[in-house]
Order: C-alpha cells, then sequence, then structure tokens
C-alpha cells in the first residue's frame, strides 16, 4: 500500500540492517542447508520485513540446487530479473552460488543510492544502476556523491565506504573474485551501529556541492511496501521508487526508529 505522497526514506542504520538480515538468508541457502541451494532471483521485492525490519526471503520459485562435488556451476534455461542477474548467467546459462552474491551486491547498491537497478525515466547514462555507479565504488571520494541524498548526510562515514567496497566485490565481473555470503556477513555485521555520520564530514560537504551542481536531475527513493499476510499481520517489501526529496529526521514527520 502506497501513498501519495510517498514514505520517508529508509535510515541508514534500518537499511544495513535489512542488509544483514538477506545476507544471512543467503548464507543459509549456500552454506547452511543440508542441501545447498542457489536462490536465482535476489531482489528488493523478494526480501519481506517484519515490524522491527528483520528481513526474511521469499518466493523460491525460480531456486535450484547447487551443483554438487568438483562442479562448479549448473547449467540451466536463463530466467531471474532484468538488472539483478549476474552477466556471466545471463551470457552463458552457468548458473553458481556467485550468481546470487552478484544480485546481493545490486541490491546492496540499492540500498546505498536509492535508486532502481534498471530505470528508464532517469538520464541517459543512468539508466543501469551497477553501469552508472560502478565507476566510483571504490573512490573514497568520489563515491559520497552516489550515496541516497535524501538520506542527508545521516549516514555512517566508514560504514558507506565499506558497504560500497563490498558491493564492488559482488559485482566482480569475474565470478571467483566475488566473496562468499559468509563472508559478507561477517562484513557488514558492525556496519547497522557505526555513529560516525557524515553530515560532519568536509568531505562529504564537499562532494554534495559538487553533485547539486552537476547531477541536477537526481532524486532518489527507497520505499516499503505493505503486504497483507493471513494472520492480519503486515509485512513489506523492501524495494525502490522515485518520489520528492524527504528527510528522516526532526523536521519532518517520523520515520522508522534507527537501530541503537
Amino acid at each position: 500500500m502506497f501513498y501519495d505522497e510517498g514514505p520517508l526514506p529508509l535510515p541508514w542504520s534500518i537499511r544495513m540492517k535489512i542488509a544483514l538480515g538477506a545476507a544471512k538468508g543467503l548464507a543459509f541457502l549456500h552454506e547452511g542447508a543440508q542441501r545447498p541451494v542457489i536462490y536465482r532471483d535476489f531482489k528488493t521485492s523478494n526480501i519481506l520485513l517484519d515490524a522491527e525490519y528483520n528481513a526474511k526471503l521469499s518466493d523460491f520459485g525460480l531456486a535450484k540446487d547447487a551443483p554438487e562435488g568438483e562442479k562448479t556451476h549448473v547449467s540451466t534455461r536463463v530466467m531471474g530479473t532484468y538488472g539483478y542477474a549476474a552477466p556471466e548467467y545471463v551470457m552463458t546459462g552457468h548458473l553458481s552460488s556467485k550468481s546470487d552474491v552478484y544480485s546481493f551486491g545490486v541490491v546492496l547498491l540499492e540500498m546505498l543510492t536509492g535508486r532502481r537497478a534498471i530505470d528508464k525515466k532517469r538520464p541517459k547514462g543512468e539508466h543501469n544502476l551497477v553501469e552508472w555507479a560502478r565507476p566510483v565504488l571504490g573512490d573514497r571520494r568520489m563515491f559520497y556523491r552516489i550515496i541516497d541524498p535524501r538520506l542527508e548526510g545521516h549516514f555512517s562515514v566508514k560504514g558507506s565506504q565499506k558497504a560500497a567496497q563490498l558491493a564492488s566485490q559482488c559485482l566482480s565481473r569475474d565470478p571467483k573474485s566475488r566473496p562468499l555470503m559468509s563472508e559478507i556477513v561477517q562484513a557488514l555485521k558492525p556496519l547497522p551501529n557505526l555513529k560516525d555520520m557524515a553530515i560532519s564530514s568536509h568531505q562529504f560537504k564537499i562532494a554534495r556541492v559538487d553533485r547539486t551542481m552537476s547531477m541536477p536531475n537526481s532524486k532518489n527513493g527507497i520505499r516499503t511496501d505493505i503486504v497483507s499476510l493471513p494472520k492480519g499481520q503486515p509485512k513489506r517489501t523492501l524495494s525502490s521508487s522515485h518520489y520528492g526529496h524527504a528527510s528522516p529526521y526532526p523536521r519532518h514527520s517520523k520515520s522508522p526508529k534507527p537501530i541503537a
């Protein structure tokens, strides 16, 4: 259920909590389950959120048994969602757990930027989120330009740098270079609780001025959809959208309470 004025942006700590929860779900499928599973269609709309923003994976319709023994991949018909699927899977049909890792990198990038994986309404050169963001993910001075501007600097400097680095690793064109989901879980664990807010950073202030001058059409958003469940308890699915700039802080109406 959406409101005409659009929901407020999720605070940084909540975004990282959701990323961690989703990563744990994929790590279990890949490394904890009795028979490892490749999810194959990991995307924001397949992440269910409860009232406390605990994340759970939904819709296993495209899931596939992982390769056994010395096999590195399974060959299958290409299915999934455009913008989230790993490039080697799209080109060859070779599916592995590292395909899910790539998809996780796309979702993490959506959380960082507040943008859709594919958005044809954006200016030319910005339709594909990964291709637009990839050049600056590894640049500690430049990556501030792609952080969701509606956060207004209320995000961790160290946390955002680590998340951007992690997204870059997940989105590596070489599947072998992508981390395991268990490694991603360990990297994400401290991020929801970091308090070094960028709003007090001189570097961020410079980047904000630069972005205002060079990216006037950037209106980012990240939202939560309400899904009615049989027991009457609402759950949200994480997804991205466009709506006006809003702030999750006191001068506006209340937003989800950040994690302590």
